[in-house]
């Protein structure tokens, strides 16, 4: 069993920047897949980042690619999401997800879920 815990979301101007975590409970973190997702309002939730549980391996929605950075930190049971040149079409809930050993890009893939963080971009 795995809880998740987001952090870090809030209001940010357009161009601005975001640092999300997820700090996560139990046992074998180190041996999780964890995705980041998002969900804006009246949109079905969509995958952003994804990371291997090692952090050798990363992926990313062509929508977020070179302006956001997903990482880990086994040590510390965390996973983070550096949100860079952020717009209003960013806003939305985000949400960390865990898998046991491999990270996916289906929200079908993900065996636990945070409780989501609120991202607002203004312009």
């Amino acid at each position: 069993q795995v809880q998740l815990v987001e952090s870090g979301g809030g209001l940010v101007q357009a161009g601005g920047s975001l640092r999300l975590s997820c700090a996560a409970s139990g046992r074998s973190f180190s041996n999780y897949g964890m995705g980041w997702f998002r969900q804006a309002p009246g949109k079905e939730r969509e995958f952003v980042a994804l990371i291997n549980w090692s952090g050798s391996r990363t992926y990313y929605a062509d929508s977020v690619k070179g302006r956001f950075t997903i990482s880990r930190d086994n040590a510390k049971n965390t996973v983070s999401l550096q949100m860079n040149s952020l717009t209003p079409e960013d806003t939305a809930v985000y949400y960390c997800a865990a898998n046991p050993l491999s990270a996916y890009t289906s929200i079908t893939g993900y065996e636990y879920w945070g409780q989501g963080t609120q991202v607002t971009v203004s312009s």
